[in-house]
Order: C-alpha cells, then structure tokens, then sequence
C-alpha cells in the first residue's frame, strides 16, 4: 500500500523570536533594538506577516496528506521521505538550504515577505497554496530542474549545494593548491588564492554574480553566466597571487555536464562549504584531492 502524500513545511526562527529567546521579554528586546536606532514594532510586523503565512499554508494542505514541520537548523537530522512534497515558507535562501538534503521531491517556494525578498526561488504567495499544493503531485504540473553543484574528495566526502560551493582557507586567508581541468590534458597548475567559486545558474544571481561583475574590466564578462536549469556550470578563482612558484593562467572558466575541476590541498587544512554555510564543511588536508562538478541531483522547483 502507497503511503498518502507528506507536506513538509521547511520554515526557520524568525528575528523577533530570536530577539526575544536573547533577551528574555518583548520590552527587553525591544530596549536593545531601540539603543541601535531601530524600532521593533517593524521586527514584530515581519514576525506577525510569517506567522500568517505558515497558518494560511498548513490549512492549504490537503487532508488526506500528512504533514509535519522542520526548522532550518534541524534540517541536517530530518529524514526526507520519496512521498514528500516539501513546502518551504520563508526567504529564497531557505530553498537553498533544503536543497542538498533531497532527492528529486517537488519543492514549492512560498514568500512570506513579497519586495523584501527577490522572489527567485519563493515564487509563490502564502494564497496561492489552496489551489497549488492538491495539483503539486498531478501529471503535467510545471516543475524546473534547477542544476546543483557536488564536490567529492577522494576519502569519498561529498558536498552538495544549490547556488556554489567555496574551496579555500577557513576565513579566506591564502590558500595553496594545485588546480586542474578534466579536458585539459592532465595540465595544472599551482595556485595561492583567497579560494575557488564553483556555481551554478542559480547562484548566478548571488555569489557567482558578483565576482562575474567585479572581473567586468578584465575580460571575465565574455564568460556567459549559466540559466538555472542550464547543465553548464561556472567558476573563478578569488585573487590568485603571481610568484616563482604560483600562476595566475587558470582564474576562470565553465565546465559543461560532465565537466570536472580537480583541486589538489598544498596547505595544512583547507574546507569545502556551499551555499554560504561554512558551520556545514568539509574538512581537507595537505595531499587531497576534491573534485567538482555538475552533480547528477536537481532539485525539481514548482514553477
């Protein structure tokens, strides 16, 4: 027997929640934002307009699903499920942090703040949940396959991200290593760097973009930024140094479907992290090698 339909509401602590779990009461928290020049009836309303949303979609939910909720922070022990449609209630960068933990389950992006957030991967209105989520799991719904990123070290680590993955020092100190292209004839080449961006058509409208931007003057912008469900990926190395012993000839470039970018560690430790989550890293030292690409995961968006 099938197991009805999961609704998953991905949402995460608000700022006033956490103004006031710091503070102790609503007066206290209000005093600390007050001595900052900022009035917390603002944080309050923001709060308030969350809450709403989160009642308008969880009575959207059909009744014959079932449902449960999960915090951001608690996504790292929650167990997805193949039946799961996963909800997420909140800012873009939520759907980001939900994305490495799933396995092809649809995803519908509700804003809870419209014009606050760019609404790139929350595309939907807490109202527009009674007639899209009963049509989520129906043949012909419109879903996007929004292309992810992987790295894999060669102690079988593996690291998944929506928008990027970062290879550097922690702290984006100078990192040492050695830097090579699959179909690039086994040629690398030695590198010291503030790190390595790897990203997607969805972090092209972050991260990736604003490197993209900043390289304008040198050449750079001829490499065209990847759509979202583009299999084309992107990467640049942040302010690669010159010197007798490291090169800057390898600074930027994309990497087609099967394309993958080999880095070797020269420095004691360096860390692999995507999406903006450094606290979620991957560890590597002196003499390992990570390996990133197109991962074959994409994460089904509802359009």
């Amino acid at each position: 027997m099938s197991l009805a339909p999961r609704a998953v509401l991905v949402h995460r602590t608000t700022e006033y929640e956490e103004l006031v779990a710091r503070h102790g009461t609503h007066g206290q928290a209000a005093f600390f934002l007050s001595s900052r020049g900022r009035d917390i009836e603002e944080v309050a309303e923001r709060h308030r307009r969350t809450r709403r949303a989160m009642a308008e979609v969880t009575a959207a939910i059909p009744l014959t699903w079932r449902q449960t909720r999960v915090e951001r922070t608690d996504l790292d022990r929650f167990l997805f499920a193949p039946e799961d449609v996963v909800v997420v209630v909140g800012q873009d960068g939520l759907v980001a942090n939900v994305a490495k933990y799933l396995s092809g389950q649809p995803v519908v992006g509700i804003d809870t703040d419209p014009g606050r957030n760019p609404g790139v991967l929350v595309r939907h209105r807490p109202a527009d949940a009674r007639l899209l989520l009963p049509s989520v799991l129906a043949a012909g719904t419109g879903t996007d396959g929004l292309t992810m990123v992987e790295a894999v070290a060669d102690d079988t680590q593996r690291l998944l991200a929506l928008n990027e993955i970062y290879l550097g020092a922690a702290g984006h100190q100078t990192a040492r290593y050695r830097l090579g292209l699959d179909d690039d004839g086994g040629a690398v080449e030695a590198q010291a760097s503030s790190g390595v961006l790897v990203g997607t058509g969805t972090g092209a409208t972050g991260w990736i973009r604003s490197v993209w931007q900043e390289r304008g003057a040198g050449g750079d912008r001829d490499l065209r930024l990847p759509a979202p469900t583009e299999d084309r990926l992107v990467w640049f190395v942040r302010e690669a140094w010159p010197s007798p012993a490291t090169g800057t000839s390898l600074v930027a470039g994309e990497l087609a479907a099967g394309g993958r970018l080999t880095l070797t560690v020269e420095s004691e430790r360096l860390i692999a992290f995507g999406d903006g989550i450094e606290s979620d890293a991957v560890e590597l030292t002196w003499g390992q090698r990570v390996r990133v690409g197109r991962a074959e995961t994409a994460l089904r968006l509802v359009g």
